[in-house]
């Protein structure tokens, strides 16, 4: 609950101060947007104990069940099962279907479903004969860049934000935990390292998948709706609203699951064997997860989605609309933190490396590339200036990097750019970019959406310089190590000496 609060309270006090100085807003709006804040709370609290008690569990089974056979001919098909299943079952994809232009909603779920599927098997393959990332991300991204040329301009930045909005809330705890799964059973000095790095390559394949998926429908313009604002009279017409959109991601979130525990379920009667009381304790987190589900997406789609349309709109129509850029730096700053993927990610980033990379300190660093992050997509939506100015500059530099940094750091890195870019990007920072830039008449398509990818993009610049400093920490401490150690020995020896004589007389 503390972590709940913690994430959401600072964006409502954001909110707050903009609608009372210089971004008034109607009660309506206000209204939805205190209200689904709430439900967020209660959500975020649900998922995160759901998130402990059952996805990953059950990630982390899988992964060890699946290394321990030792046979490539069962891992490959049921790695790309699982990615298949998991993508189907990732929320934040229905909405992305229903945005893109041209391609039926079926044809493009399946499409990017089955390019998770491949780049988890290559993720799998990759831990399992510790081939390195940096190598593996150079060759996929210079394939995505080549492509992104050949694509329309109207369907290039929603290809790019279709990888990180995959990489959801349903996804990242599962994947997550098998890659730990895995590494476990590997038990080499690289093993930890190597436990990351699975949701990076799986976000690659959806990036794949749209972009060709664009050549080959080749559509030349989307059309965008945009969300209705309400206009509520009372109390009551508040409540039916949020009645309306509940019962929708009940549905949702229950066809979601359904494939990940019938899986599940049949591992379980094959391979897993679990003993009843685990089983017991996975079905309750299983609940939880549903729940937690259920009430943040309500929350976040009926009461965050008009909020930042309209947020959008007012403070774009203001006297100097470059005001803009800062406002959604720390609009972007605040709002990571309640990304329900991120605490999980923090989590084990901490357990993993023993605490020596803290859950606070990932945090910071993820709010601060996505601060500036938000400040480039709120350049973009002012400008117009094509998303390939950004991502190739910024993809280069993060890959440069990776080469002079710690593995560790690089594999948590490019994680977190698809962690950071969840449900609360899709449902209010992407409608910010929306409502900002339709009040100052430019392409919605090309220039407000490409905010997924941006948020995807910098924190895989900025953990990779917290390596980077981690390590010039490192050398500093290895050079005055020598002298002290030295000095330490002789210490030792002449105190080993002395309890010897005392022995003897």
């Amino acid at each position: 609950m503390t972590e709940a609060l913690q994430a959401v309270l600072p964006i409502i006090a954001l909110v707050l101060l903009l609608c009372f100085s210089i971004a008034p807003i109607s009660p309506s709006i206000l209204l939805c947007f205190l209200l689904g804040a709430v439900l967020l709370i209660v959500g975020m609290m649900f998922f995160t104990q759901g998130a402990e008690m059952a996805m990953t569990p059950m990630g982390e089974r899988i992964g060890i069940t699946l290394t321990k056979t030792k046979k490539l001919w069962l891992i490959v098909p049921l790695a790309f099962i699982l990615g298949v299943i998991i993508t189907v079952s990732e929320p934040d994809l229905q909405v992305l279907a229903e945005q893109v232009p041209s391609i039926p909603n079926q044809v493009l779920i399946w499409s990017v479903a089955a390019g998770v599927g491949v780049f988890l098997v290559v993720a799998m393959l990759r831990m399992l004969f510790g081939i390195a990332l940096p190598p593996l991300f150079v060759t996929f991204y210079a394939i995505v860049f080549i492509l992104a040329f050949f694509v329309p301009k109207d369907f290039l930045s929603v290809s790019f934000d279709s990888g990180g909005v995959t990489t959801g809330p349903m996804t990242v705890p599962f994947i997550m935990a098998l890659g730990i799964g895995v590494s476990s059973i590997r038990g080499d000095r690289h093993a930890a390292d190597d436990s990351f790095g699975l949701v990076s390559l799986c976000s690659i394949g959806p990036i794949l998948a749209v972009l060709i998926l664009g050549m080959i429908y080749n559509p030349q313009e989307a059309a965008y709706v945009p969300p209705s604002i309400p206009e509520i009279q009372d109390s009551v017409e508040l409540w039916q609203l949020f009645q309306v959109g509940l019962p929708k991601y009940v549905e949702e979130i229950a066809i979601s699951l359904l494939p990940i525990i019938l899986f599940f379920g049949i591992f379980q009667i094959f391979l897993l064997k679990l003993t009843k009381r685990n089983l017991v304790k996975i079905l309750i987190g299983l609940v939880y997860t549903y729940v937690g589900l259920v009430l943040f997406l309500t929350g976040a789609n009926v009461g965050f989605i008009p909020a930042g349309n309209y947020l959008g709109q007012v403070i774009a129509g203001l006297r100097y609309p470059i005001i803009i850029v800062p406002i959604g730096m720390v609009i972007g700053y605040f709002i990571v933190k309640a990304e329900p993927a991120v605490y999980v990610l923090n989590k084990q980033v901490e357990q993993i490396t023993d605490g020596a990379i803290s859950a606070k300190m990932m945090g910071s660093c993820l709010s601060l590339g996505v601060a500036f992050s938000l400040g480039l997509a709120m350049v973009r939506v002012l400008t117009g200036i094509s998303i390939l100015w950004f991502l190739i500059p910024g993809y280069g530099i993060a890959l440069g990097i990776s080469f002079f940094v710690p593995k560790i750091y690089t594999a948590i890195a490019f994680d977190s750019g698809g962690v950071a870019s969840g449900p609360m990007t899709a449902t209010f920072l992407l409608p910010f970019a929306q409502g900002a830039c339709m009040v100052l008449g430019g392409n919605i398509v090309t220039d407000a959406f490409g905010v997924v990818a941006m948020v995807a993009m910098t924190p895989l610049i900025a953990i990779q310089i917290l390596g980077l400093v981690a390590q010039m920490q490192k050398k500093k401490q290895t050079v005055a190590t020598p002298v002290l150690t030295a000095s330490a020995e002789a210490a030792r020896a002449f105190e080993m000496l002395d309890d010897d004589a005392i022995i003897e007389l």
